[in-house]
């Protein structure tokens, strides 16, 4: 998985699952959503949403591709604010209730779900899929729910392997 550089296999299969998604952003709304969180998009999600699609109604996951500005809509109101480039906290599964360092009335952390990642979308009830930002698993796509949070791991860990697994009918 290359994330400074965006693959031609990986577009190739990007732009075939997302012949009918949303238009593209171009590349000057990609950068300007970059430098106003002090990130940079990792490949080929960046490629995707500044050339091909900006978010997909069909997939993945459950509910649609979600545009990269916005938030799925069971997100909530109230929550406190997203912080891209405050890197993402955990390298591996976590479940909250095996956390002995948590106190189980604060519940889930907020930077498991607010920090260092883009929100892709929801498979509803308060899953949603990641994209990493920052940090060590910058690139790799994560579910996190209330209960925990998984690396995706299909055949790969990246945007483009997430995108497949969907786009060949696999179950999540």
């Amino acid at each position: 998985m290359n994330i400074d550089h965006a693959d031609p296999a990986e577009l190739a299969l990007l732009r075939d699952a997302f012949k009918s998604g949303a238009p593209s952003l171009g590349w000057d709304a990609v950068r300007a959503f970059e430098a106003q969180h002090g990130i940079v998009l990792p490949e080929p999600y960046r490629t995707c949403v500044a050339e091909m699609s900006d978010g997909c109604e069909q997939g993945p996951p459950e509910y649609g591709l979600i545009p990269l500005a916005e938030l799925p809509r069971d997100w909530g109101d109230g929550r406190d604010e997203r912080h891209l480039a405050l890197p993402f906290p955990l390298t591996k599964a976590w479940i909250w209730d095996t956390d002995e360092d948590l106190d189980p009335d604060e519940g889930v952390p907020d930077s498991i779900f607010d920090h260092g990642s883009i929100v892709l979308g929801t498979d509803g009830c308060g899953m949603y899929w990641h994209l990493i930002v920052t940090g060590p698993q910058r690139g790799h796509v994560w579910w996190i729910s209330g209960e925990g949070a998984y690396p995706f791991s299909g055949d790969g860990s990246g945007f483009a392997a997430w995108v497949k697994h969907w786009a060949d009918g696999k179950p999540w």
